[in-house]
Parts: C-alpha cells; sequence; structure tokens
C-alpha cells in the first residue's frame, strides 16, 4: 500500500498529524507513507522512521511573483513526480485549494479529505469526512485514519529527536542541564502574553531560563531581559537567563524541548512539540480555544495546564485585538502557581 499525506503546514498542524502517521503505520506496518511538507519544516519529519519519502514544497517562495517562473517549474516537477507514484490513498490533511490540487495530481485510487475543507478544495475528494466541528485537531486526523482503515489507539506522537541536534544544544546549553524552556511567542500577535508578565515569572523561578523563537522573536526576548534588568535582577547561577531565538533549528528546538525540566508557552507549535515529548508544559490562552487547539490531552493528562481566564469575548480567534483582556488578566503568579507543581 501506497499512502501520502498532505499536511505541509503550519508547525502545530503538523505535530497534530503525527498521530495519524503513527495509527496507519501499525495498522500496516508494510505501507509506505510519504508526506507533503513545507520546506520550512521539513527538519521536523527528517529522518522519521515511519516515514518513506518527504515531498518539500517551497510554498513560502511562491507568493512571490517575481519567482513565478521558477515556481512554475517547481510545480511541473511536483506534479510529476506525484503521477510517477501510483498511490493506493491521498488523505489531504490540510483542506486548502492548493492541497486538493496536490491530491488532484496523483493517480491516486481514493482521495480522502474532510467535508468542511476550504477555497473549494472538496471538489477533489473521492471521500469527504464528516467530523464533530469541536473535536481537538488530533481527533480530527484520527477520524482520517479510520476512514482509511486504520484501528485507533492511543494517539501517539512519532517525533524523531536527533543526536546531532542534541549535541548541537550541549554546545549551547554549556553547564546548564536542568533548565526551564520560556516560549513568549506566537503567530498572532493576540496570543502573545506580555513581555514583562514573562519577566516577572522569570524572576520568580530559581531555574534557569531558556528563551526559545525564532529570529523574528528577538524582540520580545530583548524586551522580556531588559524588563529583568529594570527591576534589579542580578543573575546568578539560580536564574540565568539564556537567549537562544535565532539560535536554533527546528530539530535543535525539539532537542531542546525534550530536555527541559518543564515549558511555559503561549498557543504555539514549540508548545504542541514540548506536549507530544510529554514534557510538562504551562500553556497560556487568550483568543483560541484550548479545548480545539490546546497541547492534546490537557484536560486528563496531569502533565499539561492550560492557563486562561473566562472573558464574555472569548474565544474569539482574532489575531489582533486592541483589548487583550484574556491575557492581561493572566497574573505572574497563576502561572508560577501551575509551574510549581512540575518543578
Amino acid at each position: 500500500m501506497k499512502i501520502l499525506v498532505i499536511k505541509p503546514s503550519s508547525l502545530g498542524d503538523v505535530i497534530h498529524a503525527l498521530p495519524f502517521l503513527n495509527s496507519v503505520k501499525e495498522s500496516f506496518p508494510t505501507a509506505e507513507i510519504d508526506w507533503v511538507i513545507s520546506k520550512s519544516l521539513k527538519g521536523l519529519l527528517e529522518d522519521n522512521p515511519l516515514i518513506n519519502d518527504l515531498i518539500v514544497l517551497n510554498k513560502d517562495s511562491w507568493k512571490n511573483i517575481r519567482r513565478l517562473p521558477k515556481t512554475l517549474a517547481e510545480i511541473a516537477r511536483l506534479k510529476k513526480q506525484l503521477k510517477k507514484k501510483e498511490y493506493n490513498f491521498v488523505v489531504d490533511l490540510q483542506g486548502l485549494l492548493r492541497s486538493g490540487l496536490i491530491a488532484f495530481s496523483t493517480h491516486a485510487t481514493q482521495k480522502v479529505g474532510f467535508a468542511d475543507s476550504r477555497e473549494g478544495s472538496t471538489i477533489f475528494y473521492d471521500k469527504k469526512l464528516t467530523v464533530d466541528r469541536s473535536l481537538h485537531a488530533v481527533d480530527k486526523c484520527l477520524e482520517a485514519a479510520k476512514a482509511i482503515g486504520a484501528n485507533l489507539k492511543k494517539a501517539k506522537f512519532p517525533l524523531n529527536v536527533s543526536k546531532d541536534a542534541k549535541e548541537r544544544m550541549r554546545e549551547l546549553l554549556g553547564d546548564t542541564d536542568e533548565y526551564i524552556v520560556i516560549v513568549p511567542s506566537a503567530r498572532w500577535a493576540s496570543k502573545r502574553w506580555p513581555a514583562e508578565k514573562f519577566a516577572a515569572l522569570i524572576k520568580k523561578t530559581s531555574f534557569p531560563c531558556v528563551i526559545a523563537g525564532t529570529k523574528g522573536d528577538r524582540k520580545i526576548s530583548k524586551k522580556i531581559i531588559d524588563s529583568i534588568n529594570k527591576g534589579g535582577h542580578k543573575k546568578n547561577w539560580k536564574n540565568t537567563i539564556i537567549d537562544l531565538c535565532g539560535k536554533t533549528d527546528l530539530k535543535e528546538l525539539t532537542a531542546l524541548l525534550a530536555g527541559a525540566e518543564a515549558v511555559v508557552s503561549n498557543d504555539s507549535g514549540p508548545m504542541h512539540i514540548a506536549a507530544a515529548l510529554n514534557k510538562p508544559v504551562v500553556a497560556i490562552f487568550g483568543p483560541t480555544d484550548p479545548v480545539k487547539t490546546g497541547p492534546y490531552g490537557w484536560q486528563t493528562n496531569k502533565k499539561l495546564t492550560v492557563i486562561k481566564t473566562l472573558v464574555s469575548c472569548g474565544p474569539c480567534r482574532n489575531k489582533n485585538c486592541a483589548d487583550l483582556i484574556c491575557m492581561e488578566k493572566i497574573s505572574s503568579n497563576k502561572v508560577m502557581k501551575a509551574l510549581k507543581e512540575y518543578l
């Protein structure tokens, strides 16, 4: 059996799809499973023993009109590659026009997707799955596994932590072997707990704190560190702050999270990686609904805690908001109380 999984992005969504991969591979051990992944996220799935082949999309550059000739050539090569594969099943877990077109480009016997997929992508599916919209994203992906004949068991996240990435983290962290990871950013501005509150939290813990993020998150980490320094905080062995924003790739970020005592994070991709690695996580939620997109299993798993303030306007799912009362009302004391349970 040959199966193509289409789930190129985003970071958290790819993590949500990993139990689909595990369930299908456990049910069909000899199946060859290929995965369509965005170039920026391929490090998350590279060297995964359950995946036969990664089909990498440079989709972020496709939006650049100046690259149109290159983009058209890349799309032509992709279509040619897919037609050669002769898949039995194509499962579109992304549910957008682009992913629907990718499914259409194959000669698969069955093209499977969700009935509520967007941008008209459902016209490319042979089988449209209707699922409860209140389901967590992980459970929704598992319904797709069930639809192609997989046996559903407990959700497992087959996430590879490479030896090279572990070694790189040892170099970056030096003598720091016990630490908390702080993830202060998120794709939406409205999902970010204020930097000053992260600073107040860091002051309250005696553990070294490692700030994780991309190069673009350096402004936030600088704001946190400046806020700590303004308060007369003196660094010592008990409360060292290590800023790794922009210094780790996805493999190294995964290794960093795997070695943490605990993780404090906004609703973000790294939060889902930490939960998939079964690390203690304190997740701070504002405009989004943790029932649908929180760390999977947080309602029953004692290692996962969601901090959220009930407000009349939430969850609003607004990417920008002039009055972030849902985040402002969450105190550093409340987050610290939850974090202490894991330290």
